[in-house]
Formats: C-alpha cells, sequence, structure tokens
C-alpha cells in the first residue's frame, strides 16, 4: 500500500509519479453537496413552510400578479430568474401546490391526486394567487430581502406567512443522508389548535389526507421519527356480490390500487369476479365477487394483502437558521403560532409608524395652509431663505406634534399645488386628522392587547376561508386482520399417511383440504407425535399419519379425543386436549414417552365433541368383561402432556365409534367493540351474548334494514345500525315509522320469517323514515304531538305497542298511528314480562371455554399424571413460536 509521498518508480530511468489522496477533498466537497441538498433543495423551513424552489414560485406568482391567470410556463420562466432550477423541476413543484387547493387558483387540466392522471403541459394551464394567500403570505414591509443567485434582484429569505402553512399542506423530500416526511393536518383544526395555544389551552392535532379514507393514529407519536399512521380505503358493501371503494389511502391512487388487487388476486391471496373504475371527481372503484364468497372476509383480505391498507411513517424535519430540526407537530404549530404573533405585531408598528406619519403631515399642512405661512416665502429669493422662511413660520404653531419638523417635511410643504391650498377645506383636514387619530388609537390597542388581536386573526381566517375544509380523513382505531383467517385457501393439501408426507404438490395421494401458502399444518401420527409445519410443496413428517389439518392459532374449541397404549405392554390411557400454541416444526409427544407406544384412537373436534367409543379387549386369561363403552364427555378437559386416565391394564384388540357427540363447550361468549365496529370474544366492548353453533346476530340499520346473520369476527358494520343484539326467532320486533307516500306514521310488529335475508320493513319511497324500533316483549311509545297555529298543543299518547297491533307478516303496512300531526315518537320503559328460556337439545353438562387450555390443578385423577406444559416456558432451540 502507498502512503502519501511515497513513490511509484516504474523504472530506473524513467521518471517518478507520486499519488495524492482525494480522501480531504472528496469529504469536502461531499459535505458541501449534502449540505447544499439539504438547505437548497428538499427540506423545508420552519418559518414560512415552504422549500426554496416553492418560494421562489410564490414571489414570482405575486411579482406578476395582476388579478387575471398568468400561463405556468410564464411562470416558470419568471422564477427561473431567481435561481436556475430546471423548468421541469419549477413546473412539477408548482403543480404540487396547486393540488393542494390552498395557495394557487388553477384554471385547466392539473392532473387529479385521486386517479394519478398528471397535469397537461405548463403552456395550457394556467393560475393565480388565491385570496388565502395573498392574505397570508405577503407583505413586503416585514420581508427580509436577500440577492438573488446573479445578483440582478431580490428575493425573500422567508416570506412573512402568518399561518401554519406547513402542517396544513404538508411536506416530503429527501436530501443526502437526512429526510423528512410531515403530513398534511386539517385547515380549520389548525387555527383551532392555534387559537387554544395562544389561549394557554392544551391541543391535538392530527392529519387530515385530501384523499380521505380512514386512518388510525394511535401510534402518531406526534409526527416525530418513530410514529406509524395506518391509512385505509373505505370499503362498504353494495349489494352481496358487490364491493364499493368510495375513498382511498392517502399515498396512493386508484390506478396503483387497483394493481395491487389484481396482483393480490393473481397470486389468489383474494378472489374477484372483476373489477370496474368509475372514478370521475370522487373515487368509485367497484369490486365483484364470485357468489358464495364472504364480503365481510373480502374486505379484510383487502386490507391485509393490498394497498386498501398501508402504513405512512412520519418524520418531523425542518430547517431551522440553516441547521435540521428534528420536531413534533405540536411544537411546529407553537412556533408557527408564536411566529404568526410576532409578524402581526410587525405589521401593527409598521401601520402605527405610517398613521403617526400620516397624521404628521397632515397636522403640518393644516398648519402651513391654515395660518397662510405659504406667503412668507414670496420675498425669499434662495431655496435657503425658502426652508428656513416655512421653519420660522410653523415654529409657533407645533408644539402638539409628536416629533420634530424635518428638512424633508419642509420640502414635501413646497411641493403643494396652488389648486390644493386654493380649495383647502379646513373641517375636511381636522376629520381627516381625527380619523387618523381613531386608527393610531386602535392600532395601539392592538399591541397593548396583541394575543386578543392575534386570536380574532385566526377566527377572522377561520371565517372567510374555512368553506369545503371540513375533516376528510375519519380517524378510527383498527382492529387487526389476522391474514391467515382472510386468506383465500388457493390450493390444495394432500397427505401420504403410510410414508408421512404431506404438501402442495402430491396430487396422487389423499385430498386432505384447501389451503393456502401462509397456513401451518397441524399433524398427528400413530406413534403419539404431533407436529406444526408451514405449508409447502413436500413435508417429511413422520410416518403413519392420523390426521392432518389447516393449524388455528390460540383455536380453544378444537378438542383433540385420544386413547394410546404406553410402551409396548403397557396399560392404555384416555385423554382430551386442546392446541393452542407450539413452536413451529418442533416435534411434541402425545404419549407418556415410553418407546412403543401407539394411538388407539383419535379424533378432532371443531366444535369440542365429545363422542361415545366401544372398547373391545383380547381375550386373555381370566378377564370377564372383554367390551364396554366410554364416553369423551366424562373426561376433563386437560393439558395435552397430561398422561391422561386409565382406560384398562390389559391389552386392547381395537376401539370402535359407537355414537357421535354434541359439543361439550360452553356457549361462546361475544362482545361488540364500538371503538373499532367489530366482534370480538376476547372481552372487550359490551357483551352480546353466549352463542351456539345455530345461534344467529339481529342487525337493524337507521335505513330500515333487518338482518339475521352467523356471528364471525371478521364481520362490518354498516355507520347506522342501531340494534345489534343475539336473535330470538319467536321475539317480535315492533317498529314506528313515517310512509312517506301517504305522509303518515305506522305501527308494525313481525316476526323475522327466512333466516339470512336482508329485507326492508318499512316503504322504499325516499320520504320514508323509521322513527323508532324496538325488540322488547312488550313495548310502550310515546307520541308527542306538533303545536298547531291557534290550538292549545295535544297532550303526549301512550301506547301499549303491544296492544296496538298484533303481530303480521314484515311486509305488512301497518296500523295508522294517528291522523294528528307528530312531532316525535319516544321510546318508553317497556312492560314486565317473563320471557321463555331457551331450550336446547344439546344441553348437557359443558366445559368453560377458557379451561381447555390451561391444565386442571384441582380434582386429579388418582389415574392421571400431570407434568408443566413445556411450552409455557420459553423455548430455547432458537425455533419460532406460535402464539
Amino acid at each position: 500500500m502507498i502512503e502519501d509521498g511515497d513513490e511509484l518508480i516504474n523504472g530506473q530511468d524513467e521518471p517518478k509519479e507520486t499519488i495524492t489522496r482525494v480522501t480531504g477533498m472528496f469529504k469536502d466537497w461531499f459535505l458541501d453537496y449534502a449540505s447544499y441538498v439539504i438547505l437548497e433543495r428538499a427540506v423545508p423551513a420552519i418559518e414560512d413552510g415552504f422549500k426554496p424552489v416553492q418560494r421562489r414560485i410564490m414571489h414570482s406568482m405575486k411579482d406578476l400578479d395582476d388579478g387575471r391567470y398568468n400561463k405556468v410556463a410564464n411562470i416558470v420562466g419568471h422564477t427561473m430568474q431567481y435561481h436556475p432550477h430546471g423548468d421541469a423541476s419549477i413546473a412539477d413543484a408548482m403543480v404540487q401546490i396547486g393540488q393542494k387547493d390552498l395557495l394557487i387558483d388553477t384554471q385547466g387540466n392539473w392532473g387529479n391526486i385521486l386517479t394519478g392522471d398528471s397535469a397537461a403541459a405548463s403552456r395550457y394551464i394556467e393560475a393565480r394567487l388565491s385570496k388565502f394567500a395573498l392574505d397570508v403570505v405577503y407583505n413586503p414591509k416585514i420581508t427580509e430581502w436577500q440577492a438573488s443567485y446573479d445578483g440582478r434582484r431580490k428575493e425573500p429569505i422567508n416570506l412573512p406567512v402568518m399561518f401554519p402553512l406547513l402542517l396544513a399542506q404538508g411536506g416530503e423530500g429527501i436530501a443526502v443522508g437526512l429526510s423528512t416526511k410531515i403530513l398534511p393536518h386539517n385547515f380549520i383544526e389548525l387555527i383551532d389548535a392555534s387559537v387554544k395555544h395562544l389561549q394557554g389551552k392544551r391541543f391535538t392535532i392530527l392529519p387530515d389526507f385530501p384523499t380521505g379514507g380512514e386512518a388510525d393514529f394511535s401510534n402518531y407519536n406526534d409526527g416525530l421519527r418513530g410514529g406509524k399512521v395506518r391509512v385505509r380505503a373505505k370499503i362498504s358493501q353494495l349489494d352481496k356480490n358487490t364491493l364499493v371503494i368510495t375513498e382511498i389511502p392517502f399515498g396512493t391512487t386508484t390506478s396503483s390500487l387497483i394493481d395491487s388487487i389484481l396482483k393480490a388476486n393473481d397470486k389468489g391471496k383474494i378472489k374477484i369476479k372483476k373489477i370496474e373504475d368509475n372514478t370521475a371527481a370522487e373515487v368509485e372503484i367497484l369490486i365483484h365477487l364470485p357468489s358464495g364468497l364472504s364480503p365481510d372476509k373480502t374486505i379484510d383480505a383487502l386490507y391485509a394483502f393490498t394497498s386498501c391498507e398501508s402504513s405512512i411513517s412520519p418524520l418531523g424535519c425542518v430547517i431551522e437558521d440553516n441547521k435540521p430540526l428534528f420536531v413534533g407537530v405540536t411544537e411546529m404549530l407553537r412556533r408557527s403560532t408564536d411566529n404568526t404573533v410576532q409578524l402581526l405585531k410587525q405589521e401593527l408598528e409598521i401601520k402605527l409608524s405610517e398613521f403617526e406619519e400620516q397624521w404628521h403631515f397632515a397636522s403640518l399642512e393644516r398648519i402651513f395652509i391654515e395660518k397662510r405661512i405659504y406667503r412668507d416665502i414670496e420675498e425669499e429669493e434662495t431655496w435657503e431663505g425658502v426652508i428656513k422662511a416655512i421653519d420660522k413660520g410653523l415654529q409657533p404653531h407645533i408644539k402638539h406634534l409628536k416629533r420634530a419638523i424635518t428638512e424633508d417635511d419642509i420640502v414635501r410643504l413646497t411641493e403643494i399645488r396652488i389648486k390644493r391650498i386654493s380649495k383647502f377645506d379646513i373641517d375636511k383636514a381636522q376629520q381627516k386628522i381625527d380619523a387618523l387619530e381613531d386608527q393610531i388609537a386602535e392600532v395601539k390597542h392592538h399591541l397593548a392587547n396583541l394575543i386578543d388581536y392575534a386570536i380574532a386573526y385566526f377566527t377572522r381566517l377561520k371565517k372567510e376561508y374555512s368553506a369545503g375544509k371540513e375533516r376528510k380523513t375519519e380517524i378510527k382505531i383498527f382492529d387487526d386482520v389476522d391474514a391467515t383467517k382472510v386468506v383465500i385457501r388457493n390450493t390444495k393439501l394432500y397427505v401420504n399417511r403410510e410414508e408421512g408426507f404431506i404438501g402442495t404438490s402430491l396430487k396422487r395421494d389423499e385430498y386432505v383440504c384447501d389451503c393456502s401458502d401462509i397456513d401451518d399444518i397441524i399433524v398427528f401420527t400413530a406413534e403419539g407425535k404431533m407436529m406444526v409445519t408451514k405449508v409447502d410443496s413436500k413435508t417429511f413428517v413422520g410416518k403413519d399419519i392420523l390426521h392432518v389439518a389447516v393449524f388455528k392459532k390460540k383455536d380453544k374449541r378444537t378438542i383433540y379425543n385420544m386413547i394410546y397404549r404406553d410402551g409396548k405392554k403397557g396399560p392404555s390411557y384416555i385423554k382430551r386436549f386442546a392446541v393452542t400454541g407450539v413452536t413451529r416444526d418442533k416435534e411434541y409427544d402425545l404419549t407418556n414417552a415410553n418407546k412403543g407406544s401407539i394411538v388407539l384412537y383419535f379424533s378432532a373436534n371443531p366444535n369440542g365433541e365429545a363422542e361415545v367409543v366401544t372398547v373391545n379387549l383380547r381375550q386373555a386369561g381370566s378377564i370377564k368383561k372383554l367390551k364396554w363403552d366410554i364416553d369423551f364427555a366424562d373426561i376433563i378437559i386437560k393439558g395435552r402432556v397430561s398422561k391422561g386416565n386409565l382406560v384398562t391394564k390389559y391389552s386392547v384388540k381395537r376401539i370402535e365409534l359407537k355414537e357421535k357427540g354434541v359439543s361439550t363447550l360452553k356457549p361462546r361468549k361475544i362482545w361488540y367493540d364500538e371503538t373499532v365496529q367489530r366482534l370480538n370474544v376476547d372481552g372487550r366492548g359490551e357483551l352480546i351474548g353466549e352463542f351456539r353453533g345455530e345461534d344467529k346476530l339481529l342487525i337493524i340499520t337507521q335505513s330500515g334494514i333487518i338482518k339475521t346473520v352467523t356471528p364471525e369476527v371478521t364481520m362490518h358494520f354498516d355507520d347506522d345500525m342501531i340494534v345489534l343484539e343475539k336473535w330470538v326467532p319467536k321475539k317480535p320486533i315492533s317498529a314506528v315509522y313515517f310512509n312517506g307516500e301517504k305522509e303518515l306514521y305506522y305501527v308494525k310488529r313481525f316476526l323475522i320469517e327466512q333466516e339470512g335475508k336482508e329485507e326492508s320493513f318499512i316503504s322504499e319511497h325516499p320520504n320514508s323514515q323509521l322513527e323508532i324500533v324496538s325488540t322488547d316483549w312488550r313495548p310502550m311509545a310515546e307520541v308527542v304531538f306538533a303545536k298547531e297555529r291557534g290550538k292549545d298543543r295535544k297532550e303526549n299518547l301512550e301506547i301499549n305497542l303491544e296492544e296496538f297491533i298484533s303481530i303480521k307478516g314484515i311486509n305488512a303496512l301497518g296500523n295508522q298511528l294517528t291522523k294528528e300531526k307528530v312531532n316525535q315518537v319516544n321510546l318508553l320503559e317497556p312492560l314486565p314480562y317473563d320471557a321463555p328460556e331457551e331450550v336446547h337439545a344439546d344441553e348437557i353438562e359443558v366445559v368453560d371455554e377458557k379451561e381447555v387450555s390451561t391444565e386442571i390443578k384441582s380434582n386429579p385423577s388418582t389415574n392421571d399424571s400431570d407434568s408443566k406444559d413445556p411450552d409455557l416456558e420459553a423455548d430455547d432451540d432458537g425455533q419460532i413460536t406460535l402464539f
């Protein structure tokens, strides 16, 4: 290796060459380049929220502003006078500002942020400054200036922006070793937050995206590094085979969103029939589903596998005093608001100075003309004499002035025209002075109450410019979507039981079920071994496979019933267990781990079913009872590592299924979490009830739609849902509704006749609307009558809806409530009623689902040996553990 100063000698007679290191130059030049990109290109300034190119665009537009539209190409060329940015980059930056619909009033095709369509060429489109921009961005008198790159022109160091513009528009840039991503916030909420800050109150601001959609800001972290925002498209069900996307996530377009959906469909993650993009001014993407596919499950799959849900990582980085500053959005707003207050103060101080200067000269002018001082200069022959004469004439009358008279003041007096002197009106002059005094007093009052003035300023901005700037992005808390539960089963699983192979490529062997490429598979073998492994084309799991299925994590309802022989000649044991968490690709022994153990009977029961089996013994010695029945319902569900209960110490010939069983688990409790609008079995939200396999949910919406559905945790619910409860088939639904066609109120009571069918129980007239609905056995209602002109208000009427009308069909019109004009109908406390108890044919002694995955600590059988579950401890084999 050649060091600095070493010589390279190629030969005795050849000239010497020296190698000079460029490390120092590279370091200096690279830092200069990085600093230039950070400060002059990519990162906005905290003072005005603009990047340099944006600031120059706004300054150029002000230079050219005459109230009419200018061609963007003309503005681009004018901007290049201040800095030689490329014309394409200036045009792109200007289009981005224009698309935010805040500072620039646009005309022509400026592109579409929804579809991703680009703007027309800059020679075709036009722009001018918006009224808002003229109001809050410019004030040359308080702007600091600097020379442009060639010294020919002046450009602003920062524009005096009196609004948190950076937070309203957002900003994104990638520099050298540095980046920024400030998300856009709502115009109205920013003003409200600024006012709260000025009032000394706490505030919180959250992003609001121009594309709408839904967003979860629970991990926003004030816009600092490490935060995360989850954004989703707004997807709803148009009908049973059609979904519609009406709003898209920030950072996507309809084109990119559709592409991601088609890719997911091609990979088999989701299944769609066709997709239509009807987007124009508003987003409308129709997704047509194959018949028999669950819309709710597909919505979750769209969130899990497509760009319908994405994460955004904000990074609050700005330039302050020519240095990068990492700061949260709350601090950004505080600094912007404080900066606005100082700018308003400077503006007021300049106004005060101008008003005082006007008052000073108006007073001098009045004295000069009213006291006829202009006559004192008639005899003067020199300019100096004129100045002295006027100064001498003014002296007796200037004691009330607030500053001394300067020569410039006297020169201005000499420039007054004779015509103006001859038409001088003393009263009008005094009125002008009085008006100026009022203005001076007002400005001084504002300066003395600067915070109140700033609050009034922000309030005015909100009043004048907030129309159409309401929040577009809905703030929600998202429930996590389990991809394994919503993925389409896009491949088939096969098994070779004898050789011990499972996989998707064993097409000549036994078909097991449909699965997806992200599923885990659980396998049980005749030796009593169990394993969970990832789906693959071909995997060896152990010979003599008894059972293979898709594994569901945390599944407490699938119960495995098993009888095994301990060792070659040992006794037989019976056990029931669930498998909730294991280490992938680790082999587990479900027997007592003695050599020669074998499974005599095995069954997997998705709802905890307990069958009856017949045990047949081999004839040996003096055994009297060779055959008897065992009911698995008598066996307590314990951990999978438990030894089990003794069946027999004799040799078992075979075990036969005698009778299929029913579930031994308690009905599943289901809760509704209103925060995320989802069902769950984890105890979050309001308990709806305990559900067996045949039980249904009753859903009623404000639009008069009623349906019964099987409860699933993947279900979605409409925003206008007003009833969600466990459906009792014999319990009538009572409703009072306004019939738009007849313009009268009607009462009806009905039962749901067709399970699973979505029906409307009010008339389809557009003016029809549901007033009240009740699922009580004996509901009571109160009718509040409207007051008619010239008449006393009729007393409220209480109605027993059970007595008012009998139960009829769901499509019946119902009975007319009253002919009087009704103001409103209120639901009252129902009358007492002893509801009949639900009776189920499968009701037997059941086991609490919470007990399924835990070991029984009390009442142990003398024949059962429970040991500690190794999977409750940390694994030390370095493998992935499923929870």
